[in-house]
């Protein structure tokens, strides 16, 4: 297995309500309900893992939905934007269909040669479908099938004051290279991988600090295949100076944790074990599964938690 970064693994953003978000990503946008289980910090909170099938790295749009955390604000030293891969004449069906479901959305427009849909969810978490060639296998729902189901990341987009420091963790850490540039854009792109390879760093010097609230994204995951590749990163990382946390049992992936000179909180994830380690694949997303260090405390932590309705 190749021993570099590869890709993305996940995007985790935060939420203001359990039911709203469940109903408009699995509804609406027609992604699988992965997992549902509790913030590791703060389990009277959910933690929502949205994705395909069997959660693959490169598809999974976590959520922290804090009820009643009110909105946040976009804004450099953050991830801004997060794109997915759509088939090639889908984007008239998902703009009808966001029409129908009232979601906001822009204009269609090109970047980078590639056509893309901008919408917000009901949180308004800035997010693009983007016609790309993909060939991963979409989740599919009665009314979304594969010549429109989203596919995966195709990329995300990080706001900073300035670039250039980030843009060194991309290559010389994680083995990026510059790809192409439109105006203040700057895309960074792996070939360790095909799919959810793509970084786009938008340098705006002017540009006011976010803030982290619903509507917003918490940290960028990036992938690695196994716990040994990943140490080998944290020595890398750890050697360019910067913090860096310790390995952090997620159950369902290996994590670190560091903040890149730009401001945007980063993570490096393994496969392993993966989604089915505590249900089977047909059942993904079924019950709600709890760290073991909370399982004692079940029936006090159901009581906590928000009834989610299923459609």
């Amino acid at each position: 297995m190749d021993n570099r970064i590869l890709g993305l693994h996940h995007i985790t953003a935060i939420a203001n309500n359990a039911q709203r978000n469940y109903d408009f990503y699995t509804h609406v946008l027609g992604l699988r309900m992965v997992k549902k289980t509790v913030n590791f910090d703060d389990p009277s909170t959910y933690h929502f893992y949205y994705g395909n099938e069997d959660g693959s790295p490169g598809t999974i749009l976590t959520f922290f939905p804090w009820e009643g955390i009110g909105p946040g604000k976009n804004g450099v030293g953050m991830a801004t934007e997060i794109g997915y891969s759509v088939p090639t004449g889908s984007l008239d069906n998902w703009a009808g269909r966001f029409r129908e479901f009232g979601v906001s959305m822009g204009e269609q427009a090109e970047r980078f040669s590639e056509t893309y849909l901008p919408f917000t969810d009901p949180d308004g978490l800035a997010i693009a479908l983007i016609q790309h060639s993909d060939d991963r296998p979409a989740w599919e729902t009665g009314d979304i099938k594969q010549d429109m189901a989203t596919q995966g990341f195709h990329s995300v987009t990080l706001s900073l004051q300035k670039m250039e420091a980030t843009a060194r963790v991309l290559t010389d850490i994680f083995g990026y290279t510059l790809q192409a540039q439109e105006g203040n854009r700057y895309r960074f792109v792996t070939d360790a991988i095909a799919t959810a390879a793509i970084v786009d760093l938008l340098e705006e010097p002017a540009g006011a600090i976010g803030r982290n609230a619903a509507g917003t994204n918490h940290h960028v995951a990036f992938r690695v295949a196994n716990e040994t590749i990943q140490m080998e990163f944290r020595e890398k990382i750890q050697s360019k100076g910067l913090q860096i946390t310790p390995k952090i049992d997620r159950d369902y992936f290996f994590s670190l944790y560091f903040r890149e000179p730009g401001g945007v909180l980063f993570e490096i994830a393994t496969d392993n074990p993966g989604f089915t380690v505590d249900e089977p694949l047909q059942e993904l997303g079924s019950h709600l599964k709890l760290p073991k260090q909370y399982e004692s405390s079940r029936t006090r932590i159901e009581k906590a938690l928000p009834v989610l309705a299923s459609r």
